[in-house]
């Protein structure tokens, strides 16, 4: 069976859309028939995505698919994932965990991708290949350990293993952007409320002061000329800052000048430490979870290199494979680059001498994302407080500015 994608009119005359397996165009049109529907569109779903243009990886997707494939939201994978290791382990066949799996899902776009991985699996192709075909959906490391569950028979398992990464790394991502929505919000809230002021405010009162002719002090002559740049040139101001930031963006897709910018992160005093704490718990997380699922250590830290976003990073974990491929034990090489944390390494040295190192490294990359959840709590409970008194400084000023030559006033009357 094939996967088809269709869109018809209901008996309201209604458009829906949705998708469904079938032999053939002709079999799904007769079905949509049998449920009431008027069949308008029906395209099947591999030719649909082969005709899509652009292959790029940083293509935009668009109802859950993108320009260059299918895609899913790291919530959903999490969902999905969980749903196919509960029926996989409740001993059902793979074609009928999917199947249902596919049932279970609302969104059109999660159950093509589900449907689509069937009708592959149908074919005769393993599982692992049939995700090996959507490689915006399902990453090396996931692709990894399912081939290795499916190889070793303990798939259910392993599914198990990857729905429980998938939700902590969910989890861990949400935790930190929590924790930056409220110093966000701050800041927005402060630099709007000061544009206002010196938008709307300001100019009322610099007439008044104009009149009075008197000599005015030296903070309201520089708030009356920046509110007098705003008004007139904030619009270009607002452009040079977007362009700039776009600029940036822009620039550092080169790689020699994002491998400098990465290079520069690393030595940043805190934010440094922000990204080599989640590099490594995602690069100890990673390989735990590739060595525990049965994947070859050389394999898993080949794939444990792709998952790093830091440049640098990236560059010393293909050091420690290459270095291993050439003998060295795991330990060493880590030593030798010597840019990941000390706890790791000798986690790993423990971890190879017990035999246990899969256990040792899901308890460093544990670890590794308590402190980051710690040190970020700990910055932002400095940042909050320092943020209210600056910005209410600049408020505070704003307002004096405003205020001395009134009191001026006030005494040239008295």
């Amino acid at each position: 069976m094939a996967t088809f994608s269709y869109q018809a009119l209901d008996a309201k005359g209604k458009k829906v859309k949705g998708v469904l397996e079938g032999d053939s165009e002709r079999q799904v049109r007769s079905q949509l028939r049998a449920r009431q529907l008027k069949p308008l569109e029906v395209k099947s779903v591999r030719k649909s995505q082969r005709e899509a243009p652009g292959t790029g990886t940083g293509s935009k997707s668009f109802g859950g698919f993108s320009f260059g494939g299918p895609t899913m939201k790291h919530r959903d994978l999490s969902l999905v994932t969980r749903q196919l290791a509960s029926l996989v382990q409740s001993g059902l066949p793979l074609d009928e965990v999917l199947q249902s799996a596919a049932k279970q899902s609302r969104k059109p776009a999660i159950k093509t991708i589900i449907l689509q991985i069937r009708s592959r699996v149908l074919e005769g192709i393993g599982l692992g290949q049939a995700m090996a075909e959507m490689p915006k959906v399902f990453d090396n490391l996931y692709r990894a350990m399912i081939r290795a569950g499916e190889s070793s028979g303990f798939l259910g398992p392993v599914l198990e293993r990857l729905a429980d990464y998938t939700e902590r790394s969910q989890e861990t991502q949400q935790k930190l952007k929590s924790a930056m929505i409220y110093p966000i919000v701050m800041v927005v809230v402060s630099i709007a409320v000061v544009v206002l002021l010196m938008v709307k405010v300001v100019p009322q009162l610099v007439g008044l002061f104009e009149r009075n002719k008197q000599e005015l002090p030296g903070v309201t002559k520089f708030m009356i000329a920046s509110s007098d740049f705003l008004v007139h040139y904030g619009i270009f101001l607002f452009i040079a800052i977007v362009g700039i930031i776009l600029g940036i963006i822009v620039a550092l897709r080169a790689p020699a000048r994002k491998k400098r910018w990465h290079k520069l992160q690393m030595r940043m005093p805190v934010f440094g430490a922000f990204v080599l704490q989640a590099e490594t718990a995602r690069y100890a997380s990673t390989l735990g979870l590739l060595v525990n699922s049965g994947v070859p250590l050389l394999e898993s830290l080949k794939i444990g290199s792709q998952v790093l976003n830091n440049m640098e990073l990236q560059a010393a974990s293909r050091e420690v494979a290459v270095a291993v491929q050439e003998g060295a034990s795991f330990n060493k090489a880590l030593n030798q680059v010597d840019v990941f944390p000390p706890l790791l390494v000798q986690m790993v040295a423990s971890g190879e001498a017990n035999g246990k190192l899969s256990e040792q490294l899901l308890h460093a990359a544990r670890n590794q994302e308590r402190e980051l959840e710690f040190s970020v709590s700990t910055v932002m409970s400095l940042i909050e407080p320092a943020m209210i008194l600056f910005m209410g400084g600049l408020v505070t000023t704003i307002v004096m500015a405003i205020l001395l030559p009134i009191f001026q006033m006030n005494q040239m009357v008295g």
